[in-house]
């Protein structure tokens, strides 16, 4: 990026605030809590809860604010992911990189929820957790598993991270903000 777009959106980011909504949205004990407590607080617990239905966060990065839909990912809660997903900037996608036995099943839910007409075109980003484990998949191996080479009407990333050492939560925010909204 040039100095002049550098200048450009400095000034832009005087006038206008930036908000964008998020789904987090993938199986139960993925990291979605963990990630939307990383991102808002900088901590992370080992005692987490799993979040029955879902919560709502409000996080303000710079001059983003992030408002955070976390869903949980029991079967039971699956069905009301669509309707969450629906009007957000864009759909993050937890998987434990760690969790073999269920990546089918992450693929499986992840591509039936794409299928949703209501869904075309929203940005998809897809965060393998757990990296810090010494079973946890390569990103090639994850992109390779849940078949993201195969979702082709929309924007599709992949970021590897640990929420629990914070490892690459930076770019995915920095992901996030470059696909927030301008709002007057």
């Amino acid at each position: 990026m040039g100095l002049w777009d550098s200048f450009l959106n400095w000034l832009r980011s005087l006038f206008f605030k930036q908000e964008m909504e998020l789904s987090l949205i993938g199986l139960q004990n993925a990291g979605k809590t963990s990630l939307v407590n990383v991102v808002a607080t900088g901590g992370y617990s080992e005692d987490m809860i799993p979040t029955v239905g879902f919560n709502m966060r409000k996080v303000t990065k710079g001059n983003v604010t992030i408002k955070l839909w976390d869903l949980g990912g029991q079967p039971r809660f699956r069905s009301m992911w669509e309707r969450y997903c629906r009007a957000v900037s864009a759909i993050v996608y937890v998987v434990d990189a760690a969790d073999c036995d269920n990546l089918a099943t992450s693929k499986s839910e992840l591509h039936d929820l794409l299928s949703k007409p209501s869904l075309s075109g929203i940005p998809l980003l897809v965060l393998g957790n757990k990296i810090d484990k010494p079973e946890a998949l390569s990103k090639q191996a994850l992109t390779d598993q849940m078949n993201l080479e195969s979702i082709t009407d929309r924007e599709v990333c992949c970021f590897m991270i640990s929420c629990k050492n914070s490892t690459h939560i930076d770019s995915v925010i920095e992901w996030l903000v470059k696909h927030s909204k301008s709002k007057t």
